[in-house]
């Protein structure tokens, strides 16, 4: 009778742990599926939202009636939020002014070269007057610059003349570009001075990057990758200052936002422009950083309609990050 018991409560306690084991079981796979349901609609919402973006930007970009180039990251991430012709060659222009000006740098971080360090600026090296060059206009007859005078220059005011003299700093295009491959970017090539542009027009297509191109190099520039903090710190502070373009990645943000970037912008020839461009990093309302490549090439519009598709792309890359859309 004892023993009969004693197995019926043996049983007895077998099934209750094998129905809480399977309860436990089926919880774990229930929570299991929920996770991956919920993964699977975030995923999707995502992808919806991108989808959006793209179609946005693909709308936008239709009014310049010529060739758009886009690449949006989320640099904390390396999450590519838009792309549009991501490895089309677009013409620089004084976009190719943030890498001689990194290469600069990096003469600087190595001991080469001071950032108070004397330097001659003489007429002979002035841009022709096709190009932008306060210093010419400032300096009539040359002037003795610091190698920080003409750093801001060249990314504050997108001086050419300061950023002919900076690429000879650098130690010429090689150096240049020889820098750029160190960095692993691809795409993105250096050849020729400014007043060479205002020679001959058909040289900025050879000085020429890809919208990817462009990002990687804000990337290279925000993770400090061939450049001391000071160094970076600097060139930020010079592209953040800049006071070209304000209608164009500046142009729909919210007042107050700060965005470190650089231009280029070509002549108009027969009634095509070639390059209205605009890269930078955007500093998020969350604190983290949007690094956007826009390029505008082989455009019949006027220089606002230009400026207007720079600056519509980056606000709904901007709103689409932020979740405002």
């Amino acid at each position: 009778m004892y023993k009969s018991s004693l197995s019926y409560g043996l049983l007895f306690v077998s099934l209750i742990i094998g129905c809480s084991t399977r309860q436990a079981t089926e919880g774990s796979r229930r929570k299991a599926g929920e996770t991956t349901a919920r993964t699977e609609s975030q995923s999707n919402r995502q992808s919806s939202e991108k989808q959006t973006l793209k179609k946005e930007i693909e709308e936008i970009a239709a009014t310049a009636k010529g060739r758009v180039g886009v690449s949006a990251m989320v640099l904390e991430s390396g999450e590519t939020l838009a792309s549009l012709n991501p490895q089309d060659h677009f013409p620089m222009q004084s976009v190719y002014k943030l890498p001689i000006s990194m290469a600069v740098m990096k003469q600087v971080d190595a001991g080469k070269i001071t950032l108070d360090q004397k330097v001659r600026v003489a007429k002979e090296d002035f841009v022709g007057r096709a190009a932008h060059s306060p210093i010419r206009d400032k300096y009539p007859n040359g002037a003795e610059l610091t190698v920080s005078e003409l750093l801001r220059f060249a990314l504050s005011e997108s001086d050419g003349t300061a950023s002919d003299v900076s690429m000879k700093l650098a130690g010429g295009h090689e150096a240049v570009q020889a820098y750029l491959t160190n960095l692993g970017i691809k795409d993105m090539i250096v050849l020729d001075t400014e007043n060479a542009f205002t020679q001959d027009h058909s040289l900025q297509f050879r000085n020429y990057a890809t919208p990817e191109a462009a990002v990687s190099l804000l990337r290279a520039l925000y993770e400090r990758r061939g450049l001391s903090e000071s160094s970076q710190a600097l060139l930020l502070k010079f592209m953040t200052e800049s006071t070209t373009g304000p209608k164009r990645l500046k142009g729909l943000l919210p007042a107050g936002t700060s965005v470190a970037h650089k231009t280029g912008t070509s002549g108009t020839e027969k009634g095509i422009t070639a390059a209205t461009n605009d890269i930078g990093i955007i500093t998020l309302p969350d604190g983290r950083h949007l690094a956007i490549a826009v390029f505008v090439s082989d455009s019949p519009v006027d220089e606002a309609t230009r400026e207007a598709v720079i600056a519509k792309i980056a606000k709904a890359v901007f709103d689409s990050v932020n979740g405002e859309r």
